[in-house]
């Protein structure tokens, strides 16, 4: 909690002050930035995990959830209609509404927690989702690569050949284009290398993954054998 950004939406100072001082009272207290209904409308969409709303003056509480992270989660502190609250839960299912009895503060504290450690968990879950749609594309690259090696290293072979046999015969050639089959000699040498190189890493990586397919399918046995 103590990286996340929290958002104290409201037009009245006191409850924005008690909130604040609850806050300052536990052992882990997130950034928190105090916003009336007028600086919200003046800004751009604040950056923030939590956006606690207490009671507002004239501001469409629809307007202000639309403008809100798809992540971020909602504290909703206000009097107000069931039926408008009802169909705001229902549009907003990360909204959570809390009356404003004796206790609030503290239910706010306790709800907030639990908000703030579910909005890290699905921010995470997104940036796994990421990694791996990325590291997907990669195995699909490396998969060609793979496929396309011999056709790759019969082409340099033919351009190596080649350029040697110009090479062996430097008298008919300018020094300006005995220059030209030299650099494309010593690039082509430069790509044979690269391409052995992504052999021998790619023989090390299925040695890597028997040898922990290996380990996976000994380690039921042996529990299997202390038994």
């Amino acid at each position: 909690m103590r990286d996340a950004n929290v958002v104290i939406l409201t037009d009245e100072t006191d409850f924005a002050r008690l909130l604040t001082a609850c806050w300052q009272g536990e052992r882990q207290m997130p950034a928190l930035t105090v916003l009336s209904s007028e600086l919200w409308k003046r800004q751009q969409r604040p950056s923030c995990d939590l956006v606690v709303i207490g009671p507002l003056r004239d501001a469409n509480l629809a307007a202000i959830l639309h403008t809100l992270d798809s992540v971020a989660a909602v504290i909703l502190c206000v009097q107000g209609d069931p039926r408008e609250l009802g169909e705001l839960r229902a549009r907003y299912p990360r909204l959570v509404h809390i009356p404003l009895r004796e206790d609030w503060a503290q239910t706010v504290l306790l709800v907030a927690g639990e908000s703030l450690r579910r909005t890290e968990a699905l921010r995470q879950a997104r940036h796994s989702q990421r990694a791996a749609a990325e590291n997907a594309s990669h195995a699909t690259l490396g998969r060609y690569m793979l496929d396309m090696r011999h056709s790759v290293n019969n082409a340099l072979t033919s351009v190596l050949g080649n350029a040697e046999l110009l090479l062996l015969e430097p008298g008919q050639l300018s020094t300006q284009s005995l220059e030209q089959i030299k650099t494309m000699h010593s690039m082509a040498l430069r790509i044979n290398e690269i391409m052995q190189r992504f052999s021998s890493l790619a023989s090390e990586m299925r040695e890597t993954e028997k040898a922990s397919q290996g380990e996976t399918e000994a380690t039921p046995a042996g529990r299997s054998g202390r038994r």
